[in-house]
């Protein structure tokens, strides 16, 4: 139980991190930060891996933008108001958005606690297997090849 704790609050601590280090550069925001947040809605790209003519007038927009010294989160609004939700490329970090940035870990911890469910398992069935042949190895020997085992490993040992 200790190494789920462990991987649980690991889990937690790089969620936190990704958290506060997404919503901690929102009062200056960079131009490469803007142009991979926001999505081009004509090519469904990011707007710095876009060559589209409605991605460059939004890489126009973002930097007239933070050079008159708007925070990201004005930005987004505005895009949002200009070209609809689905210009926002990042998933919130609140209400049923936050199910985005949860189910992934969500799956590798359960993915990792069924690997090692089975492994022991697998494990415990393969001993138990192992102890079972090796009685069923030693009921099943005759006496004349009993006698003949041990005075080979006998020969052996000299």
């Amino acid at each position: 139980m200790k190494p789920f704790a462990a991987v649980l609050a690991i889990v937690a601590l790089v969620f936190g991190f990704s958290i506060l280090f997404r919503s901690g550069s929102g009062a200056h925001p960079t131009q490469a930060e803007m142009e991979s947040i926001l999505v081009c809605t004509t090519c469904h790209e990011p707007v710095d891996e876009s060559v589209s003519p409605l991605a460059q007038q939004m890489k126009a927009e973002i930097r007239r933008q933070i050079a008159a010294g708007w925070s990201e989160s004005r930005i987004e609004n505005y895009f949002i108001a200009a070209l609809g939700p689905q210009v926002i490329g990042v998933p919130g970090s609140s209400g049923f958005d936050l199910l985005a940035w949860l189910l992934p870990f969500g799956a590798i911890v359960f993915g990792a606690g069924a690997v090692g469910v089975g492994a022991r398992a697998w494990l415990r069935n393969r001993d138990d297997s192992d102890t079972a042949a090796a009685a069923r190895s030693e009921q099943s020997m005759s006496p004349n090849l009993e006698l003949r085992v041990d005075q080979e490993l006998a020969r052996f040992d000299h």
